[in-house]
């Protein structure tokens, strides 16, 4: 995990392995910030769906049980918002880094669309 102070609190930046342990354990609640359409074709299994232009982080909860960690398609989107909750209050937050890309690349399982019949399924690359 790569650390910056960014405004006085401290901004993460998570490896795919990173998180997909933290998911494993449950020590996290993974976030995606992409787009509905994006999430419902292909997701990681666990994340919940908050599109980058619906986040309030006055609405985010706290960390004290599990670190938030957010995440899109490329990195870019995530470390905005990550950015946009440490501005608005957060002292610690983070994000995946390379995003679903990254995550596809490294061949973690990832919820799918079959694209014969329309419905999801699990991949494991």
């Amino acid at each position: 995990m790569k650390t910056e102070t960014a405004d006085g609190a401290t901004l993460e930046t998570w490896t795919v392995d990173e998180v997909q342990q933290a998911l494993k354990n449950h020590d996290i609640v993974l976030i995606d910030v992409r787009t509905p359409q994006e999430y419902m074709f292909e997701h990681i299994p666990g994340a919940l769906l908050l599109p980058m232009s619906f986040v309030d982080c006055a609405s985010l909860p706290g960390q004290t049980d599990k670190r938030i960690v957010f995440h899109c398609g490329s990195g870019m989107r995530s470390e905005k918002v990550a950015r946009k909750a440490i501005a608005e209050g957060f002292d610690r937050i983070a994000h995946m880094e390379g995003g679903f890309g990254a995550w596809k690349s490294a061949q973690k399982p990832y919820m799918g669309t079959n694209m014969a019949t329309g419905a999801p399924q699990m991949v494991q690359p």
